[in-house]
């Protein structure tokens, strides 16, 4: 469905997401006050041509525009109705706090919300205005609470939908819709400097280099996967879990077979000790059952290819068609890996864990056990309505 898309004549208009549900209800109470509410928690986009943009990245260009009747307006989109994805036209992310605080030289301009749709709204924006548009966005409600933000014209079923599914513990730490793949992810300069500060990606090469990588399973290090298939092997050899020490020392015998040097062998030996503990704290915190354990970690790479094609699409490195291929393969491989949400889950979280936390059990570990929360208590959650096999 193409929010922009006129609706036949007698079918009514279906707000795209929750944010756009809200502001047509207030608009049809008249209750200015809760449009201002809800737009000051909301994402805001401005659009630019892609060529502008990365000639002048830091610069942020919002013009007035005349529009019918004569108004003159500043245009902003919530993301619900951002148009469909365009190779050379990006979008700016902002907040109601940054369009307060901007240059109005014309008390007589207007702030248009979502112009020329369904759920179009004319704001005023004198000075006073914009004094309430500023403690209103004081006033907001910070994170995202026990749910996931989904897009309804976005994919609910089927295979996309699934591998999106898979990418989810990331979609909700970064506050977005699990089920987009569209115009943003959070906004084109954005993406270009994550990509480039945090992965070293400054172009497409780059960009599916390390996508290749995640979908194989060999952005992670390698030694936490060859511990737990240790464990592994040694419970289908024996028919129950082995004990810890016994887990160790195979663990580091094998590892010492293959070649590995006194260093390696000790990291692998603290290796399990750290997987004890962290799967210890997990069962506490619900990340496991009372007798659960991980099996593999794979699924970190996983999830994370599911968000790097989101954002190599957003940063413009790929089209729709090639992103969605990714999600959709991340969420095969996924399936063949894991038996349930959950146990996927479970792995996805050892993973990262392991990658960044170094048993500090800060905002890595807690990030992962609100995601998880969310994802398998949320009615709205993916995992509730999306099935694992």
């Amino acid at each position: 469905m193409n929010p922009h898309r006129p609706q036949p004549h007698g079918v009514p208009w279906i707000p795209p997401s929750e944010t756009e549900q809200l502001l047509h209800e207030a608009a049809l109470r008249g209750d200015f006050r809760e449009q201002i509410r809800v737009l000051a928690g909301a994402e805001l986009f401005i659009g630019a041509p892609r060529a502008q943009v990365d000639a002048e990245p830091d610069a942020v260009y919002w013009r007035a525009q005349q529009v019918a009747k004569g108004l003159v307006v500043r245009p902003v989109l919530t993301r619900g109705m951002l148009p469909p994805w365009q190779p050379d036209w990006v979008f700016h992310r902002i907040t109601l706090r940054w369009a307060a605080e901007c240059t109005w030289r014309d008390p007589r301009v207007l702030l248009a919300v979502n112009g020329g749709t369904p759920g179009e709204l004319l704001l005023p924006a004198t000075p006073e205005h914009r004094a309430g548009w500023l403690r209103a966005y004081g006033e907001r409600e910070h994170g995202s609470g026990d749910r996931f933000a989904a897009l309804r014209h976005g994919p609910l079923h089927g295979p996309l939908a699934f591998g999106l599914a898979c990418g989810a513990h990331l979609a909700f730490g970064n506050g977005v819709p699990w089920n987009d793949v569209g115009s943003v992810y959070r906004g084109y300069t954005e993406e270009l400097e994550t990509l480039r500060d945090s992965w070293d990606i400054t172009d497409r090469a780059g960009w599916r280099e390390e996508l290749d990588a995640l979908l194989d399973g060999r952005n992670s290090p390698p030694e936490p996967d060859f511990a737990l298939r240790v464990r592994e092997e040694l419970r289908i050899g024996r028919g129950v879990v082995p004990a810890a020490d016994d887990w160790r020392e195979t663990a580091a015998g094998h590892a010492q077979d293959l070649g590995a040097g006194p260093a390696a062998v000790r990291h692998v030996e603290e290796l399990v000790r750290r997987i004890l503990r962290y799967e210890a704290r997990f069962r506490a915190e619900g990340l496991l059952p009372p007798d659960g354990r991980v099996r593999k970690t794979v699924a970190y790479d996983y999830g994370r290819a599911v968000n790097l094609a989101r954002w190599g699409l957003s940063a413009r490195f790929c089209a729709p068609p090639e992103a969605e291929q990714a999600i959709v393969h991340a969420g095969a491989l996924a399936r063949s890996a894991y038996g349930s949400w959950e146990e996927y889950s479970a792995g996805y979280a050892l993973g990262r864990v392991l990658r960044f936390d170094g048993e500090e059990y800060g905002c890595f570990h807690e990030g992962n056990v609100a995601a998880h929360r969310a994802l398998t208590e949320y009615g709205g959650s993916p995992w509730r309505n999306i099935p694992w096999r």
